[in-house]
């Protein structure tokens, strides 16, 4: 796969650009899974010139193509991992170097394991915001039985605004300077621990869309808490950095996601941003004011019947996404263009029927394209990618799925 920048955005061009990936899977049954790599390589570059030359540390829970992961890696400006399980990260380990766990892990088959490889040991860092998971991992293995375990603090990256309450996600407990430096201190005085890194994940800044269709005032509203938010967390994680670094020697401060490449990387206190949806360009991303990401990712599926002249009838359709309920959790449906789901139906298990003045036109065997809300789930309902330039297949990648492994 060639992740040159390119010199064109053929995107803009909806017509060829479906027609280019209509064709070039042309011999490929449906449901399919393609990656344009003229997309992806525009949002890989992108996404670096929006890190304004902080590094970026791929998240691959947005991913979950181990040879898309690989190859953004070799661009100069990536390093590095972050994994959402620890038995994902083992895996990931095998090839690549440096792999940070970016949620708590309780599985005791997966610790022991890495607990008891020197090579993995080097390699992973796991996620922790307090001591009861210290305790979990050493119930598998107490210090002295297995090898050091690095840690990574994670800060509670969430806004308590005085006028509209908690915003953000409820992830760590650890939310002040002083509680940081309370566990920072347990970390450093329990054997067979090292403390290396901190993460917070500005969820409020990063995950929250400033443009949504449609809602004008509801993006003015996102506008201003997250500059508001993110002036506050600067603040906060800067002494939060400075007071953990009287303890521990870090090797790195993580923060951000796609959507705040700019604004986390210009808080001196942080050293990488890990971001990932960025790469594939799901259809949640569309509603930012800041940055445009190119459709990379996209799947098509097949019309079986037509129930009536003016429906036509995908089998399959209901990839839903997670988070709460909405009709932005649906996929969106692409092209052709003037499609739109029947409302008692929606997007369904085995059948989604369409209507609208494209579907009267829709034979069947033809193919409608659609994308994700978001960007890694895709992968769970895919063997493989295949990997499109202009109108051919340039290479086929498998998914986690695909190399036969699931891991949430």
């Amino acid at each position: 796969m060639d992740l040159t920048r390119p010199t064109s955005q053929p995107w803009l061009e909806p017509s060829s650009y479906w027609g280019g990936m209509t064709a070039a899977t042309a011999s490929l049954d449906t449901p399919l899974g393609a990656l344009n790599q003229s997309a992806l390589a525009h949002n890989a570059h992108d996404m670096l010139d929006r890190a304004h030359g902080t590094t970026i540390r791929v998240a691959s829970k947005s991913i979950r193509v181990r040879g898309v992961i690989e190859q953004v890696l070799a661009l100069p400006g990536y390093a590095g991992v972050l994994a959402y399980t620890l038995p994902e990260a083992l895996w990931l380990a095998e090839t690549i170097d440096d792999v940070v766990v970016g949620y708590p892990s309780v599985d005791r088959e997966a610790i022991r394991t890495l607990a008891t490889s020197p090579e993995l040991a080097r390699r992973v860092t796991v996620m922790v915001d307090s001591v009861a998971q210290l305790d979990v991992i050493d119930s598998v293995l107490l210090a002295g039985q297995r090898e050091s375990i690095r840690v990574c603090l994670e800060l509670d990256a969430s806004w308590d605004s005085a006028l509209l309450g908690h915003i953000g996600v409820f992830r760590s407990p650890v939310h002040t300077a002083d509680a940081a430096r309370d566990l920072a201190l347990e970390i450093a005085a329990r054997p067979g621990f090292e403390l290396v890194g901190i993460m917070a994940y500005e969820a409020q800044i990063a995950g929250l869309t400033n443009r949504p269709p449609g809602k004008p005032v509801r993006g003015r509203i996102v506008d201003w808490i997250q500059r508001n938010s993110a002036a506050e967390l600067a603040d906060r994680r800067g002494a939060v950095v400075a007071a953990v670094r009287e303890i521990a020697d870090l090797e790195f401060v993580n923060g951000g996601g796609t959507g705040s490449l700019e604004r986390t990387s210009s808080d001196p206190s942080v050293t990488e941003i890990a971001a990932g949806s960025g790469l594939f360009g799901p259809h949640l991303f569309d509603g930012y004011s800041h940055f445009q990401p190119a459709p990379a990712a996209a799947f098509a599926l097949s019309v079986v019947r037509k129930p009536s002249p003016e429906i036509a009838t995908l089998l399959g359709g209901g990839w839903i996404a997670s988070g709460p309920a909405a009709p932005d959790r649906l996929p969106q449906l692409v092209w052709p263009q003037g499609l739109r789901y029947e409302p008692r139906e929606g997007a369904g298990e085995v059948q989604s029927p369409l209507r609208g003045a494209a579907a009267e036109e829709l034979r069947v065997g033809d193919r409608v394209w659609l994308r994700h809300t978001k960007a890694g789930e895709l992968s769970e309902h895919l063997m493989e990618f295949a990997v499109v330039d202009g109108d051919s297949i340039v290479e086929t990648l498998p998914t986690y799925r695909g190399e036969g492994k699931a891991f949430l």
